[in-house]
C-alpha cells in the first residue's frame, strides 16, 4: 500500500483547523466564527466523502473531487466559450461514457432535441426501421457456442450477445474483478479473464468465465514458462470455466509481448499466474506450444479434449492476411475447427501500450471482422465457427452494427470499466487510478465499493441488451442474428448513402475453394489466398 497524502490534505487540514478555530472563537470574541464554519463544513464534507460508497473518486479524493464535479457540471459552457478545440469534446467521450453511467445507475438515458451527431458527415451510420415493427421480445439474446459434432463430450455454452472483454487481474484491481464477475453472475453473461489467468477474485462470486491463455501460459505453465498439461486440466475443468480462449494477439498492441515489473508481481498475482513473486513476469510475443498453423489446430484440439469438451477457440488482431488464411487452410487440411474466433480491432484499448502501436498497428475492427467472416464463408466453415468481436463496442447500436457486419456476439472492456466508475484519467499505467479500477494500490482500490459496482455492472448489461431489443424490434426483427449488412446504412458523402451490403465486399459460400473464382474476388483474397500455406505462417 502506498499512501498519497496530498489527496487527503484538504480533509486533514480542515479537521485540524476546525477544533483550533473553535477554541479560538470561544475564547476570544471576534470574527473567527467564519473560519469555524468553513473548516467545519469542509471537515464534514470530507468525512461524508470517505464514508459513502457510491463514488470511488470522492473516497480517494475527499473534498477535492467536488471541484471536478463542479467544473464537469458547467463543462458545456466552458467548452463553448473557452475550449472549442478541446479534444475531449468528441461524440465518443462525451456521449458514450455518459450513456454507460446512466444505464449503470438506472437513470434515464433519454435526451431532448434530437441527435447531437452530424447526420450529413461522411461515416454517419444508422439502421433502417420498419413501418411494421416487431413486438419487443425477451432481451436475453443467446448464441450457442461449441456444439461440436466431432467432440463426443462437447459442453456447448449459450452465451449472451454482450459480454465482458479480456482484462486481467493485475491490470485491474481485485475489487474491480470482484465487481465485474459478480455483475456477470447476476446478469448471466460471460467474463473473460484476460491472460493473467484465474485469480481467487474471479472465483469468489461464481460468474461464468472464459479462460484466456496467452503466450505466457499463466495458470497452466511449467517452471520454465512452457505449457503444462497438468496445470491446464486443474483450471480448465472447473465448473465456472465455460470456454477456453487461446490469445494470439490483442488489438491495442499486436505483435508485442508484455512485462509485469517485479514490483507489481504481488503474492496474489504470482499465485494466480504460476510465477515467482517479486520477479519480472514476462509474456513473450509468440507462443512456444506451436509454430505452424497445423500445429496450432492440433493444440486447440488438445485444449478442447483436456478441458472435457468445452468450447475452445482463439482471439487475434488481424495483421498479415496470409497468416489468417494459413490458419483457415490448416482447418481445412486437418479437419479441426475452433468453436469460435474473437476478432479484436486495432482501435481497442489497454492500460499501457506504445503510442505507435495504439495508433498505427493492427487492423481496425470493421476490416478485420470482414476478413475473418468472409474467409470462413468462402472456405465453407462459417457454420462451424462462431465469431466474437471487440474494439470500442459500448452501446446497443455498436452491438447491432457489429453483428450486422458479420459477428455473432460482442465483447466490451471499456464499457464495463465505465460501469465500474472509470473516468478515463489515463493513469492506468501509473498504478494511481483515481477510482480504484486499474490499480494494485490497496488504499486506492478500497474506494471501489464492490456491492455497489456489482449492481452497476449488471444494470449496464441489462439496460444495454434491452436497448438492443428495442432496436431489433424497430427494424422488424426478433433476434440480433437476423441482422444483415443490408440493414445498416452509411453516409459516404453529403449527398450519397449506401447500404453496407453494397459498400462492403461479401463472399459467397465456397468461393475460396474454387480456383477459377479467385480472380473475381477482392484483391486481398485473389492475391494472398493462393500464397498461404497450412504448414507455415509465411507465404509460399
Amino acid at each position: 500500500m502506498r499512501p498519497y497524502a496530498p489527496r487527503y490534505l484538504p480533509l486533514i487540514v480542515s479537521a485540524i483547523v476546525f477544533p483550533l478555530s473553535l477554541i479560538q472563537a470561544l475564547r476570544y470574541e471576534g470574527p473567527g466564527w467564519w473560519l469555524v464554519a468553513v473548516s467545519g463544513g469542509l471537515a464534514v464534507v470530507g468525512l461524508v466523502d470517505l464514508l459513502q460508497t457510491k463514488q470511488a473518486l470522492r473516497r480517494n479524493y475527499p473534498i477535492l473531487a467536488h471541484f471536478r464535479y463542479f467544473f464537469e457540471s458547467i463543462r458545456p459552457e466552458i467548452r463553448q466559450y473557452f475550449l472549442e478545440d478541446d479534444t475531449e469534446a468528441t461524440p465518443f467521450s462525451r456521449n458514450q461514457r455518459s450513456i454507460v453511467y446512466q444505464r449503470a445507475k438506472q437513470q434515464t438515458d433519454k435526451r431532448p432535441f434530437g441527435t447531437q451527431l452530424d447526420v450529413y458527415a461522411a461515416g454517419y451510420e444508422w439502421i433502417n426501421h420498419s413501418i411494421a415493427p416487431a413486438p419487443m421480445g425477451d432481451p436475453n439474446f443467446r448464441i450457442e457456442i461449441g456444439n461440436h459434432p466431432d467432440c463426443p463430450r462437447a459442453q456447448p455454452y449459450r452465451a449472451s450477445v454482450f459480454n465482458i472483454s479480456a482484462m486481467s487481474f493485475g491490470a485491474l484491481s481485485a475489487n474491480a474483478i470482484l465487481a465485474l464477475n459478480g455483475g456477470a453472475r447476476i446478469g448471466g453473461f460471460m467474463h473473460d479473464t484476460g491472460e493473467g489467468s484465474i485469480s481467487r477474485y474471479h472465483r469468489e462470486n461464481g460468474g461464468d468465465l472464459v479462460w484466456e491463455i496467452g503466450s505466457g501460459y499463466f495458470g497452466c505453465r511449467t517452471a520454465e514458462g512452457g505449457f503444462s498439461e497438468e496445470n491446464f486440466v486443474a483450471n480448465a475443468t472447473q465448473t465456472q470455466v465455460k470456454m477456453i480462449e487461446l490469445k494470439l494477439s490483442q488489438g491495442a498492441k499486436p505483435g508485442q509481448g508484455g512485462i509485469l515489473p517485479a514490483a507489481k508481481v504481488t503474492i496474489e498475482i504470482a499465485r494466480a499466474r504460476g510465477v515467482t513473486e517479486g520477479v519480472d513476469c514476462l509474456s513473450p510475443p509468440r507462443h512456444s506450444a506451436f509454430s505452424t498453423p497445423i500445429e496450432m489446430m492440433h493444440f486447440i484440439e488438445r485444449l478442447r479434449t483436456l478441458s472435457g469438451g468445452k468450447p475452445t477457440g482463439f482471439k487475434l488482431a488481424i495483421g498479415h492476411p496470409w497468416e489468417f488464411f494459413a490458419i483457415v487452410k490448416a482447418m481445412l487440411e486437418t479437419g479441426i475447427t475452433p468453436d469460435f474466433i474473437v476478432v479484436d480491432g486495432g482501435e481497442g484499448g489497454t492500460g499501457a501500450a506504445p503510442v505507435e502501436f495504439s495508433d498505427h498497428v493492427g487492423t481496425p475492427l470493421q476490416e478485420a471482422l470482414l476478413l475473418v467472416h468472409n474467409t470462413l464463408v468462402g472456405a465453407n466453415l462459417r457454420d462451424k465457427v462462431k465469431i466474437g468481436a471487440s474494439g470500442k463496442i459500448i452501446t446497443a447500436f455498436d452491438i447491432a452494427r457489429t453483428i450486422a457486419l458479420g459477428a455473432d456476439w460482442c465483447n466490451s472492456a471499456r464499457g464495463f470499466m465505465f460501469a465500474l466508475g472509470c473516468i478515463q484519467s489515463q493513469s492506468c499505467h501509473t498504478d494511481r487510478c483515481p477510482t480504484g479500477v486499474a490499480t494494485q494500490d490497496e488504499l486506492r482500490q478500497m474506494a471501489l465499493d464492490v456491492p455497489d459496482k456489482t449492481t452497476r455492472v449488471a444494470n449496464f448489461h441489462a439496460n444495454t441488451v434491452k436497448a438492443l431489443a428495442q432496436l431489433i424490434a424497430a427494424a422488424g426483427l426478433n433476434h440480433p442474428d437476423e441482422l444483415k449488412p443490408h440493414h445498416l446504412v452509411r453516409r459516404v458523402s453529403p449527398n450519397q448513402v449506401k447500404l453496407a451490403s453494397a459498400l462492403l465486399p461479401y463472399l459467397e459460400p465456397g468461393e475460396l475453394l474454387d480456383p477459377a473464382q479467385l480472380h473475381r474476388l477482392p484483391p486481398v483474397f485473389g492475391l494472398y489466398w493462393p500464397l498461404a500455406q497450412a504448414a507455415s505462417f509465411r507465404q509460399l
